[in-house]
């Protein structure tokens, strides 16, 4: 897989991750999986996976669902978010390990601060009033 191409398919998931969060975060990680793997297996004739972009929408992703989604699923993806970057070290140490690491981490504190400051903020809000108050979340 070409970086570019892998690089507009996981920003582009990053772009659509409001509508399923989920899906798009399994997908993301799947893609980039798939591309540091062949990157692995081809050696030098292909650019190191992830390309910096890839492991920013990665991070994104991750990032997002741990600040929005159930425990349950933001840890499974949190997880992912770890391995995917993990496999990316088979490669050894390179300027792109070192900011798929380093977009990892910052999608790991982040999101659990972000998480933590909307419950702060939701604690005291007022209820939700008038004929848009209840509709159905997806």
């Amino acid at each position: 897989m070409s970086g570019s191409a892998v690089s507009v398919i996981v920003g582009g998931l990053a772009l659509m991750r409001e509508r399923q969060k989920v899906l798009t975060a399994v997908a993301g990680m799947a893609v980039t999986v798939v591309a540091v793997v062949v990157s692995l297996i081809t050696g030098k004739e292909l650019p190191q996976e992830p390309a910096p972009i890839t492991a920013l929408a990665l991070s994104v992703l991750v990032g997002s669902a741990i600040r929005t989604l159930p425990m349950g699923p933001a840890a499974g993806i949190a997880v992912g978010g770890v391995v995917v970057t993990g496999v990316a070290w088979f490669s050894g140490w390179s300027g792109v390990t070192n900011l798929a690491t380093m977009g990892m981490v910052a999608a790991l504190v982040m999101g659990p601060v972000l998480r933590g400051l909307d419950r702060k903020q939701n604690v005291n809000a007022p209820a939700p009033h008038g004929p848009w108050a209840n509709l159905p979340r997806s």
